[in-house]
């Protein structure tokens, strides 16, 4: 992750995303701009988070390591998402790992600068109180589509939601795990779509033939 010293391009994307709304103080002169490569992290659980982000380019995932040290898959992030709000409402908070799926851009102000003025703005808590709130309405429906809808159309809204650049190449375990199915399952159907030619297997990772019949199955 790196700052991005364009005042051009950070106050187009300011602008385009209504940035400045988000709170109820003058924030401009604190803004800045990072560039997160993809497989890069934003933040880690070995550390607290330094800025308050707001994704305004690219796909990034929430996980945390389990006890058993294997990776447990918990949410996607895509743009007009803050990264880090938790941390800012409760300093005891454990931080969890977010990672850039592919190339991302995020809007950022320091927490060690201005968090008093931050979690004394009611603009900016009204704001992170309704994402929040969609986020949580989210995982809710997430948790009701893996016990209402088959696997095939809830692998095929993950696949596209995950793939990058027309690759799909997330870890068997780790989707069985967010799907809660078994391994062997995801695999069958894994399987059938690359049998129907929606995907092909290269060496670690599937490409994406078919992505607008994923659509008709994802029903997007």
């Amino acid at each position: 992750m790196r700052e991005i010293y364009n005042d051009k391009l950070k106050q187009d994307l300011i602008d385009q995303f209504n940035y400045l709304d988000l709170f109820g103080f003058d924030i401009q002169q604190h803004v800045k701009l990072f560039f997160i490569s993809q497989k890069d992290h934003i933040i880690q659980d070995t550390q607290k988070p330094e800025y308050l982000f707001y994704l305004v380019k690219g796909k990034t995932k929430l996980y945390e390591y389990m006890e058993n040290g294997q990776v447990s898959l918990i949410d996607f992030f895509d743009p007009s998402s803050f990264i880090g709000e938790m941390e800012l409402i409760d300093e005891h908070a454990a931080p969890l790992n977010v990672q850039a799926i592919e190339d991302c851009w995020c809007l950022a102000v320091q927490l060690h600068e201005l968090k008093d003025s931050l979690l004394t703005d009611p603009v900016l808590l009204k704001n992170l109180l309704s994402y929040i709130a969609h986020k949580n309405m989210k995982n809710i429906r997430t948790s009701t589509r893996n016990q209402s809808y088959p696997l095939s159309k809830r692998l095929a809204s993950f696949i596209l939601v995950t793939e990058q650049n027309g690759k799909y190449e997330e870890k068997h375990t780790q989707v069985a795990q967010y799907l809660g199915v078994s391994y062997r399952h995801l695999l069958f159907v894994i399987a059938n779509f690359v049998q129907k030619g929606y995907l092909a297997k290269e060496n670690n990772n599937y490409s994406i033939l078919k992505k607008d019949e994923l659509k008709k199955l994802a029903n997007i």
